[in-house]
């Protein structure tokens, strides 16, 4: 594995983190329009300042505890275990227990804390199946910021139920 060392980041292991030009080496990495790379700077210098600051730190935890309902369970399925071998226990973990029934609070919820943080007023959401809507416009709504989703008109048709759920909280 090779290592580079910068100055910002200590030492930099290839592929897993970014370097300093944005890139997952010679390839991957941040291609973007140059008119959204200002802004991109901005949100990775406000990412960092919050990862370090504890306060930011105890507001997400709290956040997720209390508004998202973190940690979730753990379910033992026993029948499923005796299916895949002997002697092995099979665990779900609960996410459709969390607020709005899925993961995606959890990502939506830090970035709604860290718009806040910003001063941001809105965020701009884009959402196939409507999980990921649903949970920005939550977040939105708990924390008074505007929202907007975009959401593909045939997903839009698929997605009826969760079209319906984004409605409620926009």
């Amino acid at each position: 594995m090779q290592t580079h060392h910068t100055k910002e980041a200590g030492t930099y292991q290839h592929n897993l983190y970014p370097d300093e030009r944005g890139r997952f080496g010679p390839f991957g990495g941040k291609f973007v329009p140059e008119s959204l790379m200002a802004a991109l700077s901005e949100l990775e210098a406000a990412y960092q300042d919050a990862s370090n600051d504890p306060g930011f730190q105890l507001e997400l935890q709290a956040q997720l505890s209390s508004f998202v309902g973190r940690p979730t369970a753990l379910h033992y399925v026993p029948r499923f275990s005796q299916m895949v071998a002997p002697n092995i226990k099979v665990y779900l973990k609960r996410e459709d227990l969390a607020h709005t029934g899925a993961h995606k609070i959890n990502n939506a919820l830090g970035q709604g804390l860290l718009a806040g943080r910003m001063g941001k007023k809105r965020i701009i959401a884009e959402t196939g199946a409507g999980q990921h809507g649903v949970a920005t416009a939550t977040v939105c709504a708990m924390l008074g910021l505007e929202c907007i989703v975009y959401m593909g008109e045939l997903d839009i048709q698929r997605q009826l139920f969760n079209l319906f759920r984004l409605k409620l909280v926009l």
